[in-house]
C-alpha cells in the first residue's frame, strides 16, 4: 500500500501503533454479546486485529469492489464494526454507516443516495433479523452487488464474512494510495433541507477526534469503554477515532444496559467513559460512577446542546467530564467542566486546546451567524454538503460563499460574559436519542394511517423529543408501519397506553 506526504489516514494511525505494540490488547467485545447477536465475545489485540483487517480488505478486492466505491456498514457497537471500517479503508473504499434503527424505508433511500456498491450487516441484533433487512434493501437499490454478514443463519445470497474475517490469504491487495484528503467516511443528517448525505474526509474525521481527545485531557493508551451506538460521525469519532489517537484500548458496550456497562469498566480498569451526558449525570447523582476506582474521565455528548447551560452540576468525584455539544452531523465541539461542576462557557471565536495541553493548534471555531444561529467551522466541517443550491442575488454574486455551517440552532450573545447561549433546536428537525426527523416527514407518514391518524413529537428531557401517536386501531397502525419499513420509534409510537383511573 503506498503512503503520501500529508496527513495520516485513520488506518496509517492503526499501522503506527501496530508497529509499536503489536501484542497491545486493542478491541474488547461487549461481554453480552451472544445475547445481542449470537455471537461469542471476542478480545483482539492489534497484530490480531490486523491480520482480520487485512483478510477482510482483501476480501473485498477480490470481490470486485473498485477503489473509492461506497460500502455501506449497518453493525452493532461490537469488534465487527472496527474490523470492516479499517479494512474498507485498506481497501481503498468509502464506508456509509447506517443507524441500527433504521429499517427498509430509509436503508434503500440511504443505499440509492449514496450509489453504495456493497452493505455488510449483522445477522440478528437484540433479536431483529437485520441480515433479511439488507437483502430486502438492496433488492430495491440498483448499484448494490455485494451483500455481506457476520453472523449465523444468514439468508441464501449473502456472503458470510466470518469465513473471510478469518481466511489469512493477503495477496490481493492493490496499490491504493493512503490519501487523508479523499472522502473515507458517509453519514446521514436529517436537516430543514431535506435528507443529506454528508462525506467527511480522513483530515476531517480526525480533527473531529482530536477536538474531543484534547479537551477531555485523555492519556496516552487510554482504556475507553464507548456506550454509544457507532452509527454517526460524533459516535465514530468520540469512540474510533479517540481510540487511534490515545494508542490504547476500546471496550464497546451495547447500549444500554446500566449493569452490564459498570461490570465492564470495573472488569476491564476502563479510565474513560464515553457515553451520552444526560445518562452519564444521572448516573453521577446516583453516585454509581464514583465506585470505580479506574475511572478518571467521563464524555459526555449532548445531541440537545441547547439543554448543556441548564443541566446539573458534575460532583466532585475525582472524575472529570467533558461536555461535546454535538450539532447534527455538521460538527461539534468540547467544554471541560469548570472546578465547581458547572458547563464551561462556550466563547465566540477560535476554539483550542487547554492551556495545560502542548499544543496551541485550533480544532475549530464558533461563530453567531447574522440571522441568530450558531455556526461551525474548521477542519471537521463539511462545507460542500451543507450548500445551499440557492444561488445569490445577482447583484451580490462577487461576493464568496460562506466559510462555515449555519447549524440552524438558535443562538444569542451573553451581554454579561460575552458568551453564546445555544436557546433553541433547529426548526422543522426532531431529535429522538441520538435520530433526527423531519417534522414534515412524521405528518406524511401520519397521513397515509388515514384520517383519524396522528403522529407528533413531545418535549422530552433527556432524548430531545419522543414520538407519541393516535390512531383508531393502535395495533393495525403499528402492522402497517412496519410493512412501510419504518423504523421501531415510529412503530412503537402508537403502542397502546394502559388506561388511568
Amino acid at each position: 500500500m503506498l503512503q503520501n506526504n500529508t496527513s495520516p489516514t485513520l488506518d496509517e494511525l492503526f499501522g503506527r501503533i501496530l508497529a509499536r505494540q503489536p501484542d497491545q490488547l486493542a478491541l474488547i467485545d461487549p461481554p453480552d454479546k451472544l445475547r445481542v447477536t449470537g455471537q461469542p465475545p471476542r478480545r483482539l489485540t492489534f497484530a490480531e486485529a490486523d491480520r482480520a483487517v487485512s483478510a477482510l480488505a482483501s476480501h473485498f478486492i477480490e470481490a470486485g469492489l473498485p477503489a473509492n466505491s461506497v460500502i455501506a456498514v449497518q453493525l452493532p457497537n461490537t469488534v465487527e464494526l472496527v474490523l470492516t471500517v479499517l479494512a474498507a479503508f485498506r481497501a481503498g473504499l468509502i464506508v456509509a454507516l447506517l443507524p441500527q434503527l433504521w429499517r427498509q424505508a430509509e436503508l434503500t433511500v440511504a443505499l440509492n443516495r449514496t450509489g453504495a456498491r456493497a452493505i455488510v450487516a449483522m445477522g440478528r441484533i437484540d433479536g431483529v433479523d437485520h441480515a433479511d433487512l439488507a437483502m430486502n434493501a438492496a433488492a430495491e437499490a440498483f448499484s448494490i452487488r455485494h451483500v455481506c454478514g457476520f453472523g449465523n443463519d444468514l439468508p441464501e445470497g449473502m456472503i458470510p464474512l466470518d469465513i473471510a474475517a478469518s481466511d489469512m490469504k493477503t495477496d490481493s491487495f492493490r496499490l491504493v494510495v493512503q490519501d487523508s484528503r479523499r472522502a473515507a467516511l458517509v453519514t446521514f443528517e436529517a436537516s430543514g433541507s431535506g435528507f443529506l448525505a454528508v462525506p467527511r474526509t480522513h483530515v476531517n474525521l480526525i480533527a473531529a477526534g482530536l477536538a474531543i481527545f484534547l479537551e477531555s485531557g485523555l492519556p496516552q493508551g487510554a482504556t475507553i469503554l464507548s456506550a454509544l451506538a457507532p452509527s454517526s460521525f460524533a459516535g465514530l469519532t468520540s469512540s474510533f477515532v479517540m481510540w487511534l489517537l490515545s494508542g490504547g484500548t476500546l471496550a464497546m458496550h451495547h447500549p444500554f444496559d446500566e449493569n452490564v456497562m459498570m461490570q465492564q469498566i470495573e472488569a476491564e480498569r476502563c479510565d474513560t467513559l464515553v457515553a451520552p451526558a444526560p445518562m452519564v449525570l444521572r448516573m453521577a447523582e446516583a453516585d454509581v460512577l464514583s465506585s470505580v476506582p479506574s475511572l478518571r474521565h467521563v464524555v459526555g455528548l449532548w445531541r440537545t446542546p441547547e439543554q448543556v447551560g441548564s443541566s446539573a452540576l458534575w460532583p466532585e468525584n475525582g472524575i472529570r467530564m467533558t461536555d461535546v455539544y454535538l450539532f447534527g452531523e455538521a460538527g461539534l465541539f468540547g467544554a471541560r467542566r469548570t472546578g465547581d461542576g458547572s458547563p464551561d462557557p462556550v466563547m465566540p471565536g477560535p476554539y483550542r486546546a487547554p492551556a495545560e495541553v502542548p499544543t496551541s493548534s485550533t480544532v475549530g471555531e464558533v461563530i453567531l451567524t447574522a440571522k441568530g444561529t450558531l455556526g461551525l467551522r474548521g477542519p471537521m466541517v463539511p462545507l460542500a454538503a451543507y450548500a445551499t443550491s440557492d444561488g445569490p442575488p445577482d447583484a451580490f454574486a462577487s461576493l464568496s460563499p460562506p466559510d462555515y455551517v449555519d447549524t440552524g440552532y438558535a443562538a444569542r450573545i451573553d451581554r454579561a460574559t460575552g458568551a453564546i447561549t445555544i436557546t433553541a433546536p433547529p426548526s422543522g428537525v426532531m431529535t429522538v436519542g441520538g435520530y433526527r426527523f423531519l417534522a414534515d416527514d412524521l405528518q406524511e407518514w401520519a397521513r397515509r394511517l388515514g384520517q383519524n391518524a396522528m403522529l407528533t413529537a413531545l418535549p422530552d428531557r433527556l432524548s430531545g423529543h419522543r414520538l407519541a401517536g393516535r390512531a383508531s386501531d393502535n395495533a393495525r397502525a403499528r402492522e402497517a408501519l412496519t410493512e412501510l419499513g419504518l423504523n421501531p420509534l415510529m412503530v412503537e409510537a402508537f403502542r397502546d397506553r394502559p388506561a388511568t383511573g
